[in-house]
C-alpha cells in the first residue's frame, strides 16, 4: 500500500503556479527578439545600406528644409542637397587616397628612421645592463654574449665541414654528377599544368572573381544614395505609415512624437557631425603646426574615426604617433602629438559635449557600450560605426511609444526608478550605505527638509502602505525601522539649509533661554509602525533650526503612562503620523489627553504626512482636530515651530501694561 506524499513543512518554500497568462507571453516576447535579431543578421546586405541611407536623410533633412525655405521646391532641393553631400563624400575619398599615396612614397625613409631608433635604444639597453651586471660582479663576457660560432662542439657533435669537403651522401640520394659523366635521370617530374584551364573559365565566372569586390562597394553606395533621395522626397508619407504602425488610436499625441523624434535626431546628427569636424580641423592644424608629415589625412580619419563610440579617437590617434616616430629622430614629435589628441579628446568629451547635449546623449555609457557590441556582432565595422545613431533612435522611440518603453528604460540614461522608490529598495533590503549616498547624491540640489519631505517621508509611505496590506512581515518591517534610523543618524552632519551654504556657519537665532536651552519641543510619535521614523526628522531638523527637541514613543502619552510625563519645559508638542486615514478617534483623545498634562497657553503641533487624496488635507477636517497647528510637511513643521518661538519673543519685549 502507498505511503500518502506529506505535506511540505513550513520551513519548506512553496513554489507558487505561475499564471497561464505568463508563459505565452514570455514565449511569444522571445521568439519576435529572436526573429527580429535573425533578421537584422541575415538580411544586413539589405538593411546596412538602407540603415545609411535613413540616417542620410537625417543629415540632409535640416539643408533640404533651408533650400525649400529659399522657394527652391520639393525636388530640386532633394537633388541639390544630395548633389552637395556626394561631393563631399568624394572630395574625402580623393583627399584620402591623394594622402596616401604621397606616404607610401616615403616609407623607405621612415623606415630607416625607425631601425635607427630601435638600434640606439637597443645599444642604450645593452649599455644598462652591463653597468647593472658590473655592480652585481657579474663578468662582462657573460651579459648579452651570443654563441661562439667557433666555439668548441659538445662530445659527440659532428665537426663543421672544411672548405671544399663533400657533403656526405643522403640514403636513396641521386649521386652527384661527376666530371664527364651524363647527366642523370631525374626521379619524377611534376605535370605540366593543363594548357586550356583559364581558358575554362566562362566570362561570369570572371567577372564574378575580379569585377564583384571592385563594384560591390559602389553599389552599394549607390544603393545608399538612391533610398536617401526617395526618403527625403517622401518624408511625409513615410512619418504617415510610421504613424499608423505605431499609435492610430491617438493620432495627436503620436503624430507629435515622431515629429519631435524626427527633429531630435536630426539635431543630434548634425550637431555630432558639427563636432567631429571641429575636431578633425582642431587635429589637422596641431600635427602641421608640429611637423607631423600628411596632416589633411589624419585630420580626415580623426573627424571619420570619432563616430565609433570609445574607440575611435584611440585609433586615430595611432596612426599620427607611429608616424611621428617614424619621421622625427628625435622623441619631441611624438610626445606633442600624445599631448594633441589627449587634450582635444579631453576638451571635445568632457566640455564642449556637455554644453551642446546638456549632461549627456540620453545613453546610459553601459548601454552604448553593449550597443557597439551588439551592433558590431551583427554588422560589422559598419555597426560599430552606427551603434549610437540606431541606439538613439531606439531610445527616443521609446520614450514617445508606450509600447516601446522598455527600450528607453533599458537603454536611456534616465533613472529606472524614481528616488521614492530607490529610497524604498533600499530601506527595505536594509543597507543603510547605499541609503546614505542616495541620500547625500540628492542633498547635492536641495535641503535636508526638502529631501526628508519629497523622498523620505514619501518612501516611508509606501513601507507604511504595504505593512497595511500585509505584505512586510515582521522582520521586513523591523529591518526599515533600523535603516531609518542610522540613516538619519548618518544625516546629522548636513544643515538644514540650501547645499551652496552648508560651508557656512549656521545662524543663531535670538530665541529666549527657555526655547534654547532644555528641550522646549515635545515630538510625539503616531501610533503606526513607522511614525517614529518621521518624529526622529522632525527633531533632527528642530535641532538643525536651534530648536531643542525630546522624543516619545506613542506608549508614552497612553493613558496609563501619560501622567508620568515630565512637561516642565515643553513650550511646544508636535504628534507626527505618517500614515492616519478617516477621523481617528485615537488621535482626538491624545490630543485631549495632552491638553490636560499641558499648561494651557503651551500649543500643539499636529503633523500629518497623509498622500495628497487623504481627508485629512481638508481644511475642515483639520479644524475638527482642535490642535494649533496642522502641518503636512517636515518644512512647515519647522517653521510653525520656529513662528511660535519667535512670537514668544516678540510677546516677552512688549511692556506688561501694554501687553495687558
Amino acid at each position: 500500500m502507498a505511503q500518502p506524499t506529506p505535506p511540505p513543512s513550513p520551513a519548506e518554500p512553496v513554489t507558487e503556479p505561475v499564471p497561464a497568462a505568463a508563459v505565452p507571453d514570455a514565449t511569444k516576447a522571445m521568439t519576435m527578439f529572436v526573429l527580429v535579431v535573425g533578421t537584422l543578421y541575415f538580411g544586413r546586405e539589405v538593411l546596412v545600406p538602407v540603415t545609411l541611407a535613413l540616417l542620410l536623410s537625417f543629415l540632409l533633412a535640416p539643408l533640404v528644409g533651408l533650400l525649400r525655405r529659399a522657394h527652391l521646391g520639393r525636388i530640386p532641393s532633394v537633388l541639390l542637397a544630395v548633389i552637395v553631400a556626394l561631393g563631399i563624400i568624394l572630395g574625402i575619398g580623393g583627399v584620402i587616397g591623394t594622402q596616401l599615396a604621397d606616404l607610401t612614397s616615403d616609407l623607405p625613409r621612415y623606415a630607416g628612421t625607425v631601425e635607427t631608433k630601435f638600434t640606439s635604444l637597443r645599444d642604450m639597453a645593452t649599455s644598462r645592463l652591463g653597468s647593472l651586471a658590473e655592480r652585481i660582479g657579474v663578468p662582462d663576457g657573460r651579459v648579452g654574449a651570443r654563441p661562439d660560432a667557433t666555439a668548441p662542439a659538445s662530445p659527440g657533435a659532428t665537426a663543421p665541414a672544411s672548405p671544399g669537403a663533400t657533403a656526405p651522401a643522403r640514403p636513396g640520394a641521386t649521386a652527384p654528377e661527376r666530371p664527364g659523366g651524363a647527366a642523370p635521370k631525374p626521379a619524377a617530374q611534376a605535370p605540366a599544368p593543363a594548357a586550356n584551364s583559364t581558358s575554362n573559365w566562362a566570362p561570369l565566372e570572371l567577372a564574378r572573381r575580379y569585377a564583384s569586390p571592385v563594384l560591390s562597394p559602389f553599389a552599394s553606395f549607390f544603393i545608399v544614395f538612391i533610398v536617401a533621395v526617395f526618403a527625403l522626397l517622401q518624408q511625409e508619407d513615410l512619418r504617415d505609415r510610421l504613424i499608423r504602425l505605431l499609435g492610430s488610436d491617438d493620432l495627436h499625441r503620436t503624430t507629435l512624437a515622431i515629429d519631435d523624434a524626427g527633429r531630435r535626431l536630426s539635431r543630434y546628427f548634425v550637431t555630432q557631425l558639427s563636432i567631429n569636424v571641429a575636431f578633425g580641423v582642431v587635429i589637422g592644424l596641431g600635427l602641421m603646426l608640429i611637423g607631423v608629415p600628411n596632416p589633411l589625412l589624419f585630420a580626415v580619419l580623426a573627424g571619420l574615426l570619432r563616430f565609433v563610440p570609445y574607440l575611435g579617437t584611440p585609433i586615430a590617434a595611432v596612426l599620427p604617433l607611429a608616424l611621428a616616430l617614424a619621421a622625427d629622430p628625435g622623441w619631441s614629435t611624438a610626445l606633442w602629438t600624445a599631448g594633441l589628441f589627449l587634450v582635444a579628446e579631453g576638451l571635445t568629451g568632457q566640455v564642449i559635449e556637455p554644453m551642446l547635449y546638456g549632461h549627456s546623449t540620453g545613453l546610459s555609457p553601459f548601454s552604448v557600450v553593449v550597443a557597439a557590441i551588439f551592433w558590431s556582432w551583427l554588422w560589422g565595422p559598419i555597426g560599430l560605426i552606427l551603434s549610437t545613431p540606431l541606439t538613439l533612435c531606439l531610445v527616443v522611440v521609446g520614450r514617445h511609444v508606450q509600447r516601446l518603453e522598455f527600450l528607453a528604460i533599458m537603454l536611456g540614461d534616465r533613472p529606472a526608478l524614481t528616488p521614492v522608490e530607490s529610497f524604498y529598495q533600499r530601506i527595505l533590503a536594509g543597507d543603510a550605505d547605499e541609503a546614505q549616498d542616495h541620500a547625500e547624491r540628492l542633498l547635492g540640489d536641495c535641503t535636508l527638509a526638502e529631501y526628508y519631505d519629497d523622498v523620505a517621508l514619501k518612501g516611508l509611505r509606501l513601507a507604511a502602505n504595504d505593512a497595511q496590506r500585509g505584505v512586510l512581515s515582521n522582520e521586513q518591517l523591523e529591518r526599515v525601522r533600523h535603516t531609518i534610523t542610522l540613516l538619519v543618524r548618518g544625516l546629522d552632519g548636513y544643515e538644514d539649509k540650501p547645499p551652496e551654504a552648508q560651508a557656512e556657519a549656521p545662524a543663531q537665532a535670538e530665541l529666549p533661554p527657555e526655547w534654547t536651552q532644555g528641550e522646549p519641543v515635545l515630538c510625539i510619535a503616531g501610533r503606526g509602525p513607522l511614525d517614529a521614523a518621521a518624529s526622529a526628522m522632525l527633531a533632527q531638523l528642530l535641532e538643525k533650526n536651534g530648536l531643542h527637541a525630546r522624543e516619545v514613543s506613542y506608549h508614552d502619552v497612553s493613558r496609563d503612562r501619560i501622567a508620568s510625563l515630565d512637561v516642565a519645559a515643553v513650550r511646544i508638542a508636535c504628534i507626527a503620523y505618517l500614515d492616519l486615514s478617516g477621523r481617528p478617534a485615537h488621535l482626538r483623545y491624545l490630543l485631549r489627553r495632552l491638553r490636560q498634562r499641558l499648561p494651557a497657553t503651551t500649543p500643539i503641533l499636529v503633523g500629518l504626512w497623509a498622500d495628497a487624496d487623504s481627508a485629512l488635507t481638508d481644511p475642515a477636517v483639520r479644524a475638527q482636530l482642535g490642535a494649533d497647528y496642522v502641518t503636512s510637511s517636515l518644512a512647515e513643521a519647522v517653521a510653525s515651530c520656529m513662528a511660535q518661538a519667535r512670537a514668544h519673543t516678540e510677546t516677552e519685549t512688549v511692556p506688561e501694561a501694554v501687553a495687558s
